[in-house]
């Protein structure tokens, strides 16, 4: 799933490769998929989208966004955006295909659920979205430790690391993927509660989440995930799905998966705890 790192990364490709191109052909559902959402009726996307010059691309959270013009283009997290050069053959099945007057194409798959929204610019109403847009990236300046100081409102005091992190939108883009290195490098168990942690422990965790999502971004994302490209990311994670099992580089302790808050976590009990 897309988070703040790959969404930063298919931002930049999709700068690079297809800006200040015109979009000839948009087609949106013709493989059906029932849990591909869009805005309004994708037979529309056509009509709205095509003769559209693109003047850029951005990222909001965990989602990438196309500017068209006065349009935009805003893809989920579920979403697989692939691009293709002049004369490559196509996938016979897509969610949204995006045809270039350069003869090139932006071809987009859905997982297991996501979005592909096409809409003129403020006139998405979606809550998740216009948070995204709203909150401070952890890739910027202004995402210092007073920020990260102000998200312990509300009673998160109350919560787990990992509820901390990735619930409630509170940053965006960050979810259950990224928070595993996160935490396994500030030393903090996902099971964790906030109001357990010392001052150093919760300034650890906020220079992790700092360095680690810049790190991430820089390298082009994650090793489990892909770019616009087709490609893995440069950034090899420690806690994930590939290394369960597998002894921590730090400490040489076995790396446990476990079930919790609707995903697996994967922890490192010598470097994290048992999560007190």
């Amino acid at each position: 799933m897309l988070e703040i790192p790959e969404a930063h990364t298919i931002a930049r490709q999709l700068r690079e490769t297809i800006l200040g191109k015109t979009i000839s052909s948009a087609s949106a559902a013709s493989s059906p998929h029932g849990f591909a959402w869009y805005n309004g009726d994708p037979a529309l996307y056509g009509e709205m989208l095509g003769g559209k010059k693109v003047t850029g691309a951005a990222a909001y959270g965990g989602r990438p966004e196309i500017w068209a013009e006065d349009m935009r283009i805003s893809f989920g997290d579920g979403v697989n955006a692939r691009y293709f050069e002049a004369g490559a053959k196509l996938p016979a099945k897509h969610q949204l295909l995006l045809e270039f007057d350069s003869g090139d194409a932006v071809c987009c798959t859905v997982q297991m659920y996501g979005g592909l929204w096409a809409f003129h610019e403020g006139e998405n109403n979606d809550f998740y979205y216009l948070v995204a847009k709203e909150k401070v990236s952890p890739l910027s300046d202004g995402f210092d430790a007073a920020y990260f100081t102000s998200l312990m409102a509300d009673g998160a005091e109350k919560l787990s690391a990992k509820a901390f992190l990735a619930t409630q939108q509170r940053i965006p883009g960050l979810g259950n993927g990224v928070s595993q290195d996160i935490l396994w490098s500030a030393g903090v168990h996902p099971k964790q509660k906030m109001s357990s942690l010392s001052d150093s422990e919760f300034g650890a965790l906020f220079l992790s989440v700092k360095s680690l999502l810049g790190t991430m971004a820089e390298k082009g994302g994650r090793d489990t995930e892909k770019d616009l490209f087709g490609r893995p990311g440069g950034y090899i994670t420690t806690m994930s799905k590939k290394n369960a099992g597998m002894p921590c580089p730090v400490c040489g302790g076995l790396i446990l998966r476990t079930a919790y808050m609707g995903g697996n976590v994967y922890v490192c009990e010598g470097c994290q705890g048992s999560g007190r």
